[in-house]
């Protein structure tokens, strides 16, 4: 199975260790003079259609076998009754035509307030060639040019906290006192942009030690004499192809999460006004929190609530070692896409659990756990998952997803859908995206993100 240069971002045409959403992007990524088109309801399979076959026969998410039909991945979801939105997060509701977009309307959490809801998501580059887990003038550009090109959030890329936490060796990583100082002048170029400054830390957990574009063995664990590691999960289960894990000991689970503290820790000290822990996608917390690939005996298996002491004992950890103003996110995987495993009751149940623990925001992804199972991708597939954590579990959340058009951002902050959209393919085709729809929402230029450099050539 062929894999991407970009993981970890809005899923569309990217293997993401395991599952490939057929690229819809190109027939709604133009200019926003139409309205958009009907949206299929993923909570319910209504109008949605499977995605299309990678062309390296991989199908589009992770079930246990064959690729499941819209009908199947339905049937492990609640209810479409929608809940009221009445009296919740009043910033995004009840706004007419004539008043300033609710995309660039901006959002405080603790002690950061972005200037917009447009972010950038974390999307791994593989690209700390020296394998030292160190970011390089490549990411400067990379993570500056989007701050200057106006979006609110910049969320650096997965981020290991171990070295054998990472995706591949050419991880980023916050696992040592002396990478402290790559990031600082980045997280400094993002803030003087205007951006907050976020970062995502990872686990990678049965999915580490695998293949990249700079590295080779794309698909595929990479050998041990060539720059891998042994990897570790919940329980002793492979993903796919990859080399088996080992089963993790109880202390060694108590391990991993003093190393999501101490790279919380770092993270502050280099600068960072967000931390982010990724429970998503398959990886390590991830893997913990779904019951397919989790089948422990012990009180970190079994039950949610078992399921998910690991993630609450990492948000416990690093909300008590960082200052009350650095704000907490935890990026989830609403639905795993596959029957009998994590789906979006038990993200809500979580969800409500986090936000007692101090979380501040649910950024919500899918999917990741398993090869081989279908997602129904159209543009907003994944927006009414983050609509049902916000009301449901009464937390403010982010959306992603093949949400490519300024006026289609817009209407899910606006709606009450998400408190920010996350741009991540559109993002690398055009680093001045929120300018850009700053001009097709009407916005002065006086009023956009503009540096003040280049406002001679705002649209």
């Amino acid at each position: 199975m062929a894999q991407p240069e970009y993981d970890d971002m809005d899923m569309t045409g990217f293997d993401m260790r395991g599952f490939t959403v057929a690229d819809k992007t190109s027939a709604y990524d133009r200019d926003d003079d139409e309205d958009d088109p009907v949206i299929p309801n993923v909570l319910t399979g209504q109008g949605a259609t499977s995605a299309a076959q990678a062309s390296d026969g991989a199908s589009a998410a992770g079930a246990d076998d064959d690729t499941a039909d819209a009908e199947s991945v339905a049937s492990a979801a609640p209810s479409p009754k929608k809940p009221s939105r009445k009296g919740l997060f009043k910033s995004s509701k009840n706004a007419t035509k004539a008043e300033a977009p609710a995309l660039f309307s901006p959002i405080a959490l603790r002690g950061a307030t972005a200037r917009n809801r447009i972010w950038l998501p974390p999307m791994d580059t593989y690209s700390a060639f020296a394998r030292d887990g160190k970011p390089t003038p490549f990411h400067y550009q990379h993570y500056v040019s989007r701050a200057m090109g106006g979006f609110g959030l910049v969320c650096f890329e997965a981020t290991a906290v171990t070295p054998d936490g990472r995706i591949s060796p050419c991880d980023l990583g916050l696992w040592d006192d002396d990478q402290i100082e790559a990031y600082r002048w980045i997280v400094q170029g993002v803030k003087d942009a205007g951006a907050v400054a976020a970062i995502q830390l990872n686990h990678a957990g049965r999915k580490g030690s695998t293949g990249c574009f700079a590295t080779g063995f794309e698909g595929e664990s990479v050998p041990q004499d060539q720059g891998g590691w042994p990897t570790v999960a919940p329980s002793p289960i492979a993903f796919d192809n990859f080399a088996a894990p080992r089963e993790l000991t109880v202390d060694e689970i108590h391990g991993i999460v003093g190393a999501f503290r101490a790279a919380a820790v770092r993270a502050v000290n280099a600068g960072f006004d967000v931390i982010e822990i990724h429970a998503a996608h398959g990886y390590l917390l991830s893997e913990f929190l779904d019951p397919l690939t989790n089948t422990r005996t012990d009180e970190y298996g079994g039950s949610l609530e078992n399921r998910m002491r690991m993630l609450v004992e990492v948000v416990d950890a690093v909300r008590a070692a960082v200052a009350p103003s650095v704000a907490l996110f935890v990026r989830v995987s609403a639905t795993d896409w596959a029957a009998g495993g994590w789906d979006l009751n038990q993200t809500i149940e979580t969800a409500r659990v986090l936000k007692v623990h101090g979380v501040d925001l649910v950024d919500v992804s899918t999917g990741g756990i398993l090869p081989g199972v279908a997602i129904p991708a159209k543009p907003n597939y994944q927006v009414p998952f983050s609509e049902q954590i916000r009301l449901k579990a009464l937390v403010p959340t982010t959306a992603v997803g093949l949400i490519t058009k300024p006026k289609q951002a817009d209407r899910i902050v606006r709606r009450g859908e998400a408190d920010a959209v996350q741009i991540g393919r559109a993002a690398l085709r055009d680093p001045y995206w929120p300018l850009r729809a700053a001009d097709k929402l009407g916005l002065k230029t006086s009023e956009a993100p503009y540096q003040p450099q280049y406002i001679r050539g705002a649209y």
